[in-house]
């Protein structure tokens, strides 16, 4: 990720808590974004090697241990595996590349020297001090960080790391020392100071961190007590914080901390929600996936598979007959992509910014599937998403016996139901201007007007890419406020991230000119909603910015 580099976010950038929160969240983007790859990896690998598997379709002569394809699957599974034991370490060299505003490159490589530094000043003490005897600390708390006896800080001190390296990044990069030292001035102070620094944050989180990680157990432990209800609070919350672009920061903690719990998998105590799936899923011993953990997870699926694609219906069968054909192809473009890969921005955008009230409904149901998955113990769990691909992965291919997996769609098919005739009532009975339903002379779209356009003209885009794109980096420069309004620069998966000086210099009109679907504000922060690929708008306008 590159940033627009201006003195504001030499300084740290600004826009208050909820900017700080922002970036910290699309930060975290960067290692989530290795999940699918690492999951379909184990998830193929762990699969066509599982003796159990290959026994009940007849395939051990043909796959079994010895054979060419169980070696080459046996590879998948380590690799896929590598990544989620290494996640710590992925985390702490995202994090720093997402929120250092300059010299990223530096900022990665110091935050995996300061990651190593850390975890071996805390395996010192704990050494020096006689802690890594047996029995003298709490089981779990000890573990193997990259070959490294440590405390149990999972991602978390992956992030401390992360977060910290980039602070000392934005703060020292154009520090200038004494003439006689001056060569380790700049970028090359920060692995110098980084690595001072995690010395002394490894001896404070060495006496810190146990009376953290208490506090993490007590919470895990409330949020399992709290059973059903918690569930469906959980879905709700994580589902509603998708317009402010925290969602990232809310879920990761249950995923991959003991928030979400813990479980003991092949001797090995392991932490966070995914975690334990994906150690189960590498575990030949496993005969039920622990629906306790995929609680967290596969409430996803009813709602990417059945109940979007059931609003989008809703909505095209409410467009006027003369404009259904052009909401149809948006609509059904946008249905399959959350059916298949479980990005769901492109629809729950549409009727945020016409009907919010329709969101509102849509996150409790959310909560609902959650809590309903739950409670038919489905233990489906995923990788980023929860779309087909995920579904048939570690759902069907692992066996309904493992899983549950069939319930799955017989609620979604419910949800396609309810989604359908709730959403088509409320569009008709309070006249939501949804796709289709817009004013005379107002343009029909789902999130982009170049899809629009292209659909019309019967182009696909890439036709039109190189003609517009200048274009819509110019509208979109404007709508920002100008190229000295920019302070940083950046996006997730559906949209545009930007740290602005004045807010008030923000036009939403222009934006949505450029074809937004939504403009996001909160104080310096603003979030351009434009769908799946905002990464090639966002590249684009960068180099329109350098030509201005």
């Amino acid at each position: 990720m590159t940033s627009v580099k201006t003195d504001d976010l030499q300084r740290g950038g600004g826009g208050g808590f909820f900017s700080l929160l922002q970036r910290v969240g699309r930060a975290f983007m960067l290692p989530i974004a290795l999940l699918p790859i690492a999951g379909l990896l184990l998830g193929i690998g762990s699969s066509l090697t599982n003796a159990t598997m290959l026994a009940e379709y007849g395939l051990l002569g043909v796959m079994g241990p010895g054979t060419v394809p169980f070696a080459i699957f046996s590879l998948l599974s380590a690799v896929g595996s590598v990544i989620f034991d290494n996640l710590p370490l992925i985390f702490a060299m995202g994090v720093a590349l997402g929120m250092a505003e300059n010299e990223k490159a530096t900022a990665t490589l110091s935050a995996a020297i300061a990651f190593f530094v850390m975890h071996t000043t805390i395996h010192s003490l704990l050494s020096l001090t006689g802690r890594l005897e047996p029995g003298v600390m709490q089981e779990g708390t000890i573990a193997n960080v990259v070959g490294i006896e440590s405390l149990q800080m999972g991602v978390f001190g992956g992030i401390i790391v992360g977060l910290g390296v980039a602070a000392l990044t934005n703060r020292f990069y154009k520090i200038r020392l004494p003439q006689v030292i001056s060569f380790f001035g700049g970028s090359r102070f920060i692995p110098i100071i980084s690595t001072t620094a995690y010395i002394l944050v490894g001896a404070v989180m060495f006496f810190v961190w146990p009376y953290i990680q208490t506090g993490i157990f007590a919470l895990g432990d409330l949020v399992l007590r709290s059973g059903y209800a918690g569930t469906l609070i959980y879905g709700f919350i994580e589902r509603i914080l998708i317009p402010f672009g925290l969602h990232h920061v809310f879920y990761l903690p249950f995923w991959q901390t003991g928030v979400g719990g813990s479980a003991m998998i092949d001797g090995t105590m392991i932490y966070g929600a995914q975690n334990i799936f994906f150690a189960e899923l590498a575990s030949p011993a496993t005969t039920r996936f622990s629906v306790e953990a995929c609680r967290f997870m596969s409430g996803k699926f009813p709602l990417m598979i059945f109940g979007l694609p059931g609003a989008a219906l809703a909505m095209y069968s409410c467009a006027r007959d003369d404009r259904k054909k052009t909401a149809g192809g948006l609509l059904l473009s946008a249905a399959l992509t959350s059916m298949l890969t479980g990005i769901t921005e492109p629809i729950e955008f549409t009727f945020l910014f016409v009907a919010p009230v329709l969101y509102v409904i849509h996150s409790v149901f959310a909560g609902l599937a959650y809590m309903l998955m739950h409670l038919l113990g489905v233990g489906v769990g995923m990788t980023f998403s929860g779309g087909i691909i995920d579904l048939l992965l570690f759902g069907v291919l692992q066996g309904n016996d493992k899983t549950n997996w069939v319930m799955i769609p017989v609620v979604g098919v419910f949800y396609f139901i309810v989604y359908f005739l709730l959403f088509r009532f409320l569009i008709r009975r309070r006249g939501y201007a949804t796709p289709g339903r817009e004013a005379e002379g107002e343009e029909t779209r789902l999130y982009t007007r170049a899809d629009y356009n292209d659909k019309k003209a019967g182009k696909s885009t890439s036709d039109t890419t190189a003609k517009d794109e200048h274009h819509v980096s110019r509208l979109i420069l404007e709508g920002l406020g100008g190229k000295d309004n920019i302070a940083g620069l950046d996006c997730c998966a559906t949209r545009l991230r930007v740290s602005v000086k004045d807010a008030s210099l923000v036009s939403d009109a222009r934006l949505k000119e450029s074809g937004a679907a939504g403009v996001i504000r909160k104080g310096g922060g603003v979030q351009v909603v434009y769908g799946p690929q905002v990464s090639v708008i966002k590249s684009e306008l960068e180099d329109f910015i350098k030509t201005v």
